[in-house]
């Protein structure tokens, strides 16, 4: 646990940090970046793709959609909610026909609210989110803008707008 609790970087920092670095290679256009790691609501999501992210993904968001509890028991085959187990008797709760329903909702809303957020910051689709949209709370207590923190390294911010990231809004219909 010492290695998951303490070693690596959040995403608040190393998501910035990668974007540069491929940006300062030359290789923006080659690589796609994929945001992960409890982006679950429309907020982290939007702050992914003002970061630099070209989407996300998000596992934790759509467990929590089908029901989970985070109960623990994932790789124990105890799960309670029979969403990660292939017990029968503990899978007789998990409709999939009403799971079916949550996810697509999560997902319709989750496209929806982070398409509120961009067009909030006055751009017409998330992936025209950069840096200057987003503001981060500092060591000290203040917000500052994200690309005070993290100062762009070029081409994302400013490339032809039309070029790069993957339209949000399809990969989610």
């Amino acid at each position: 646990m010492s290695l998951i609790d303490h070693m690596g970087l959040p995403i608040t920092e190393s998501l910035p940090l990668v974007v540069d670095k491929v940006v300062e290679f030359g290789l923006r256009e080659r690589i796609k970046i994929v945001a992960s790691g409890k982006l679950i609501t429309p907020a982290e999501v939007a702050w992914a793709l003002c970061a630099g992210a070209d989407f996300a993904a998000s596992a934790r968001g759509f467990m929590f959609a089908l029901g989970c509890i985070q109960a623990l028991q994932c790789n124990k085959n105890s799960c309670p909610t029979g969403i990660t187990t292939h017990d029968p008797r503990l899978q007789r709760g998990l409709d999939p026909a009403d799971k079916a329903v949550r996810i697509k909702n999560y997902v319709k809303n989750m496209v929806q609210e982070v398409g509120v957020i961009a067009h909030a910051c006055g751009v017409d689709e998330p992936r025209r989110l950069r840096r200057y949209h987003a503001r981060m709370v500092t060591a000290e207590g203040r917000s500052e803008p994200l690309d005070v923190v993290y100062p762009v390294a070029g081409a994302r911010a400013t490339t032809d707008e039309s070029s790069g990231g993957a339209d949000f809004a399809t990969a989610a219909e």
